[in-house]
């Protein structure tokens, strides 16, 4: 009775040696609930941006190549924030001239002369004003250089106020770090070596022999 006693009682205590182990995929919730943590944080923290944009077209003018205005509207793509700033853009958008530069882009089209002036700000009717404010001193350069390069600038439409931030939202952000952080957490599973299996003379310990390897008295005759 000591024999199995003493078996039992080290293999109770063993179980909650074992327990207290954590499970070997616990690094997964763990580094999803610390990225979607530091994602909601960040956009909570950050500043929403608003975007406006406007767009003018360059128009040839009489007697003149149609190839010309796609020509002149890639040049002016190109140099819409200097000369914006010499045409006093800044003045009408009420920033700096460096702000503008550093919140105003453009693009063309290879297809057809028409300048997009987009414009991003903390500060929905700043994006909007900013943007008109370029688009105002491409036409009037155009008008001034007109007879030298043969195409005129017009204001095609204007930039509206956005009613809306065009930057992510919070829950798209803490989204967004819940789905890193698990990849991450992934990538930490993979990385890890597997864990052995236990052996060793306690463990052998602990299981009973069958009852088939039990001895059994011989008959003396």
């Amino acid at each position: 009775m000591s024999k199995f006693s003493g078996l039992r009682q080290r293999h109770s205590t063993g179980r909650p040696l074992r327990s207290r182990h954590l499970p070997r995929w616990w690094p997964l919730p763990v580094c999803a609930l610390l990225g979607a943590t530091a994602g909601g944080a960040y956009g909570v923290v950050k500043t929403p941006e608003y975007t406006a944009t406007s767009y003018v077209v360059v128009t040839p003018a009489e007697k003149a190549d149609p190839s010309v205005a796609l020509g002149f509207a890639q040049a002016y793509g190109r140099v819409a924030t200097q000369v914006a700033v010499i045409g006093d853009a800044q003045v009408w958008a009420g920033v700096s001239a460096n702000t503008l530069r550093a919140g105003v882009q453009t693009a063309t089209s290879p297809d057809a002369p028409m300048i997009a002036i987009t414009a991003t700000s903390a500060r929905a009717g700043d994006a909007a004003g900013m943007a008109n404010a370029v688009a105002r001193a491409l036409t009037v350069n155009g008008t001034h250089t007109q007879a030298a390069t043969g195409v005129k600038v017009v204001q095609f439409s204007r930039a509206a106020e956005p009613l809306a931030p065009s930057s992510p939202s919070a829950s798209l952000t803490t989204l967004v770090g819940g789905c890193a952080g698990g990849l991450l957490g992934g990538l930490t599973l993979l990385a890890r070596p597997r864990r052995r299996p236990e052996s060793g003379p306690e463990l052998a310990a602990a299981v009973p022999a069958p009852a088939g390897a039990a001895s059994v008295p011989q008959e003396v005759g």
